[in-house]
This record gives structure tokens, sequence and C-alpha cells, in this order.
């Protein structure tokens, strides 16, 4: 009897054993036991991230210093990353990813039922993060370009009480399909939501009525149809993501007579793009993947949980003619433009640090096996083993990214000219 129950659990046990290697031979980098929070080993963690599409088509020429994103973020140190959260661009979710999910030495302290974080850097007391769920909206709600670049360095002197010149910024944002984005706004709104405590301080002041007049009578909107939100002029929703990221001091602010309107147009559009070029970070709502993989390459932090592409927004049950479409596009026309512009950037930027991980870890390969293969011999001439393996590998190195991201051309993340939030899963799903 004792050895027949020995040999029952000597199977079970077995059995267990073997779907377990199983599992993670069918599902690699799904769990992996040995890392902390059962989270990708750092080997691992390219693995959930979408290969680059080689087909895809660059719009806009980018010089290297602008798709080449390392920053040695010191967070012992001055260095601040500073979250513009555009309206209805996925920010609250993003903003609670930094201070719920950064893998950290010292992680934020966030307590239930308390709005905000306590983000201390690891040496001090000292905040190394400024955002809503961090500091809070310490310079206005929602506060845009203009106002964070103004008002950051000094309340973060009263907050600590002193007085600091030698602190780095780091801005990040994100940005999301106009449409998609206005939508979502015009439902937020037409539930009761107002904004109406935003400051919109530019040149040391705030607007005055005339020159930002009200779309409604009343406490709030609620209620608007979607055919009144587009017809009021006034409407901050109308090319937002536009003029929360431009220098609004260099049209008047919203003083409509300083500048001529289409001359105004086009200064605000240039100035948001070389401000979100300028950035060290921005992801777009549309590719959450690729956007964690970017900020996890550019500030060489780490994400404890994959971020996840949700397939359904409050904007996906809005049914639209093209007729609305295509009015909802005239009135966020700087935002189309401006959102084709990022988008491009960001798929560059993403196929270009995907290309240096590929070309380093091929190197490190062939290191490896140059010294399985010569033994000691390699420790006699390592620059010229190592000095040979690199003009090797980087010899034809954009024929062989292009043949290595097309065997995985089924991870991609890549679409037509828009890919709303809510049709992503779909899109994958019907790929696959």
């Amino acid at each position: 009897m004792v050895e027949r129950s020995s040999k029952f659990l000597l199977i079970v046990v077995g059995s267990v054993c073997f779907m377990l290697i199983l599992y993670q031979y069918v599902a690699p980098g799904v769990i992996n036991f040995g890392s902390p929070h059962g989270y990708f080993a750092e080997d691992d963690e390219g693995d959930i991230f979408p290969t680059p599409d080689p087909h895809y088509v660059k719009k806009y020429y980018f010089p290297v210093r602008d798709l080449l994103r390392t920053i040695d973020f010191q967070i012992k140190g001055e260095d601040v990353i500073v979250f513009l959260h555009i309206q209805k661009t996925g920010g609250t979710t993003f903003g609670r990813h930094l201070v719920q999910n950064v893998r950290l030495e010292v992680p934020c302290d966030c307590r239930p039922g308390q709005k905000k974080c306590t983000c201390y850097r690891p040496n001090r007391k000292e905040t190394w993060l400024f955002s809503r769920f961090s500091t809070g909206w310490s310079c206005g709600l929602h506060a845009d370009w203009t106002e964070l670049t103004n008002c950051v360095p000094g309340v973060l002197n009263k907050k600590e009480n002193k007085q600091k010149n030698q602190r780095k910024f780091y801005y990040i944002t994100l940005l999301r399909d106009p449409v998609s984005r206005y939508l979502s706004e015009w439902r937020h709104v037409q539930r009761g939501a107002t904004w109406k405590t935003s400051l919109h301080m530019c040149d040391g002041r705030t607007p005055t009525p005339e020159e930002l007049p009200s779309c409604y009578e009343g406490s709030d909107w609620s209620g608007c149809t979607l055919q009144q939100f587009m017809d009021c002029p006034y409407n901050l929703a109308n090319n937002r993501q536009v003029r929360m990221l431009a220098d609004l001091s260099l049209v008047g602010c919203y003083n409509m007579s300083t500048v001529p309107e289409k001359k105004r147009a086009q200064l605000l559009l240039e100035s948001a793009k070389k401000n979100l070029r300028d950035m060290a970070f921005f992801g777009l709502t549309e590719y959450q993947r690729k956007t964690q993989f970017l900020f996890e390459r550019t500030f060489r932090l780490r994400f404890i949980r994959p971020f996840m592409q949700y397939n359904s927004t409050r904007a996906a049950g809005v049914d639209l003619d093209n007729t609305t479409v295509q009015r909802i596009e005239e009135l966020n026309e700087l935002d189309m433009e401006l959102y084709d512009y990022a988008r491009d950037l960001f798929q560059q930027r993403y196929q270009y640090t995907r290309q240096q991980e590929r070309r380093q870890q091929r190197i490190k390969n062939y290191m490896q096996q140059g010294h399985q293969g010569l033994g000691l011999s390699v420790g006699l001439w390592p620059s010229h083993v190592h000095a040979s393996s690199q003009s090797t590998l980087e010899e034809g190195d954009g024929e062989r990214e292009e043949q290595a991201d097309g065997e995985d051309g089924g991870r991609t993340e890549e679409a037509g000219p828009r890919l709303p939030t809510e049709d992503y899963m779909n899109q994958i799903i019907n790929r696959w």
C-alpha cells in the first residue's frame, strides 16, 4: 500500500512539473518565476513588444538626434519627470502607471483613499515626479506647456523650501487620435465635466471672459448634443493637443487680435511640433506596448506589469456618418496634422530603438561565440576581435533588420491612416 501511494505521488508531482515546463515552453515570457513581481526578466522583455513593420513608409525626415532617446535619469540627483496631461488621451491610466507600476528602489507610497502618492527619491525626501498623482494639480487643472514650463520650478522650490537651479526637467506627454479624443471629450462634457477651474495662465495672467468666452450658461454643459459641441466657436476641445503643447506666448496667449488667424494657426502648430520633438518622451494612446517600450528605454526604468491595450472606450459607442467625421477633422485640422507628424516620429523612434537593440544583441552573441571558439587566444587580441566583429555585423545591417522584422510580421501594431483605440484589439485578432 505504501509503495502504491509513493508511486501515485511521484506520478502526480512529475505531471505537475511536466505541465509547468510545457507552459513555459508554449508561453514564454508570460510569467517568469525567477524575476521580481512575477514579471519579465530583462532578457525576455522584448518578447512582449510588437515587431516594427518592415514596410512602414516614413513621411518625415528626422535626424538621429531626434530618434535617439536615452536619458541618464538621475533619480538620486536633481532630475524631475514632468507629465503634461492632456484631457482624454489616456493620461489617467498612464499617470497611475508612473506611481504604481514602475520598479523602483523606493516605490511611491500610494495609500488607499488618498488621491496623491508620495514619490520620494531613494536618498532623500524630495520628489522625482511632477504629475497629477504625485504633486496634484499644482500648476492648475490640466496645465499646458506654457503653464508648466513657467510654474514647475517655483512650485518645487516652495514645496522643498529651497532654491535650486540645478534641476533637470524632463517633460513627457501622451497624444491620441484627434477624432477619438474629441468624441471622448464630448461624452465627458455631456456627463457634466467642465474643467472650469483650469487657470490657462499665460504671460503672468489668466484670460479675460472676452478672450475666452464660455460655450454654455449655467454650472455645466451636461446633456449637450454633439452638434452643439461642434457649433461652439470657443470650444477649447478644438485643436486642444496643439494648443496645450505650443508656446502660447508666441501668439499673444488667448488674445485673438494680436496675430492674424492663419499665421496664428501656423505658429501654434510649428511650436507644438518643436516642443513635442524636444520632449524627453511622448507616447500614443493607440500604441500602448510601444509606448511602454520607448519609456523604458528612454529613462532606463522598468514597469512591473505590461501595459494593456483596451479595445473599448466611451467614444466607441458613438455612431457617426462620414459628414460628421469630416466636420470633426476640420475643427481639429491642426491636431490632425500634429498627430500625423507625431505618429511618424513615434514609429521611427520605435523602429530605430529596436534596431539598435538588435544590433547590440548580435554583437554580444558574436563575441560570445568568438570567446567559445577561440578559447584563450581571444584574450591575446581583444581589440582586434571586437573591431572585426563590429565591422562584420554592421555591414548590411539595414538589410538584416528588414529580414528579422519580416519574419515576425504577425506581431505588429501598424494599421491604416487612423487606428482608434477601441478598434485596436479587433484589428490584431483579425490579423491573427
